[in-house]
């Protein structure tokens, strides 16, 4: 069932629903209005009769019996019977369309006024006269016009009711579905996405109602779709690109080394080459995997306390240890807590300090990098600065992406993996990655991460 359709039914029920109890309500209102009415008229017509027959200018029964039956009263089928105190008729029109216990007649007594009904026909009960010698005058009747309007009145709201149902019906239908317009608009822009047509996105209109702002969350959702699929042919085409250079060298290597009958020490040479060209692809393939790793799913890495100074004198011992000869100078600025704390991934956080100050180390003339510590409200501060060559403005946004280098490290070795991965952790850990670079004064990188 359609939501169309859903929302239609609902929308008659609901109308239909209050419709008829109104109608229910209104004939019950009705009902005891007419009830209320005629019993107002039969005793009317029970105190006229009894003041006729024993009033101060009382007629005899019998002339009253002859109006009665002349059809003198405006009742239906009335009956007027009239006991004494003894529980003795002393009056009855004669028609016996009624029969009243003793029990009934001492609750006329007691209350003065009893209405009550016995199939259609309508009886009052009331006292003339006074003590000791009071009367019991009952008038009974069947009041066929008020049934007559009843019945015309349960026509008319029954008549109403289905036909308000019907109009409610059909107007439901047509403004449900003039509200979900957008949503087949919606529905059509989406038939027309594919994997080959992400860049087709849907009309969000002029109106700030929730259907705009889901097609304006579509559209975002369908934004970061196409920067992953382009990131993913980006990085599929450059890792073959850069996998394929290393493979070629070894490949050609070891072909020319069978083809030559070189020496021993020709060999050895050319196996040590193999080896260096074996290391590189290794070290390509540990940063493809890095990077690949961190670019899925952030609840996958886990998040424990880091000690921020721990981590940068450990890895300046480890760069010390692995690259002998060069120079690594840290610095600790004021912190009046004495608390370097921070929540992160100890292991994503020493790759992206060992990728900075080894990049830091490698262009430096001097192979020489230095690692500063402060503390910013609410922020811990890394920078990393290096003596080395200048890069220029329009390069610094483009160093951070995947298999980009700027045009200083052209005769530094390296694939552009280490900063795009770097600037990936730092992005996991809701910090800021910067870096500024000055002709005179070298470069310098700045690691920004929350204190919490």
């Amino acid at each position: 069932m359609t939501i169309r359709t859903r929302l239609t039914l609902l929308f008659t029920a609901i109308v239909s629903a209050l419709l008829l109890l109104f109608g229910v309500v209104l004939y019950l209102l009705a009902e005891k209005y007419r009830q209320r009415e005629y019993h107002e008229r039969l005793r009317a017509e029970a105190t006229t009769s009894a003041e006729l027959l024993f009033g101060q200018q009382a007629i005899s029964p019998e002339v009253f019996k002859l109006l009665d039956k002349n059809q003198m009263t405006v009742l239906t089928q009335e009956e007027i019977i009239i006991y004494d105190y003894k529980n003795e008729i002393v009056y009855e029109s004669g028609t016996d369309y009624i029969d009243v216990s003793p029990a009934r007649l001492n609750q006329i007594r007691l209350d003065g006024d009893v209405y009550w009904r016995e199939g259609k026909r309508e009886i009052a009960g009331v006292i003339f006269g006074r003590s000791p010698n009071r009367f019991v005058v009952l008038a009974s009747a069947v009041d066929i016009y008020g049934f007559r309007k009843q019945r015309g009145l349960i026509w008319l709201l029954a008549g109403g009711w289905l036909l308000s149902t019907l109009i409610v019906f059909m107007a439901g239908r047509f403004f449900a579905g003039r509200a979900l317009l957008p949503v087949r608009r919606f529905i059509a822009g989406i038939d027309t996405i594919t994997a080959s047509q992400l860049s087709n996105r849907l009309s969000e209109g002029t109106d700030a109602d929730e259907i705009a702002q889901l097609t304006q969350r579509f559209n975002q959702m369908l934004d970061r779709l196409e920067d992953a699929f382009r990131l993913q042919r980006t990085f599929v085409s450059n890792a073959s690109h850069e996998l394929r250079t290393p493979l070629t060298a070894i490949t050609g290597q070891l072909e020319v080394a069978l083809l030559a009958g070189d020496s021993e020490e020709d060999l050895r040479e050319m196996i040590r080459s193999v080896l260096d060209d074996v290391r590189d692809l290794n070290r390509l393939t540990n940063g493809l995997l890095s990077l690949a790793n961190v670019s899925l799913d952030e609840s996958a890495v886990k998040l424990t306390a880091v000690s921020l100074d721990d981590l940068v004198w450990q890895t300046q011992a480890d760069l010390r240890r692995m690259r002998p000869g060069i120079t690594i100078l840290v610095d600790l600025g004021p912190n009046e807590s004495g608390n370097w704390t921070l929540n992160g991934s100890e292991s994503l956080l020493r790759t992206a300090l060992v990728n900075l100050i080894e990049n830091g180390v490698k262009f430096s003339p001097d192979h020489t990098a230095s690692v500063r510590l402060s503390v910013d409200t609410g922020f811990f501060m890394i920078r990393i600065h290096n003596n080395g060559s200048f890069i220029p403005e329009a390069e610094l946004a483009e160093i951070f992406k995947p298999f980009r280098r700027g045009t200083n490290g052209q005769h530094v070795p390296g694939h552009g993996i280490g900063l795009s991965l770097t600037q990936r952790i730092v992005q996991l850990h809701r910090g800021r990655l910067t870096v500024k670079s000055d002709p005179d004064a070298g470069t310098t990188f700045s690691l920004t991460l929350p204190a919490f």
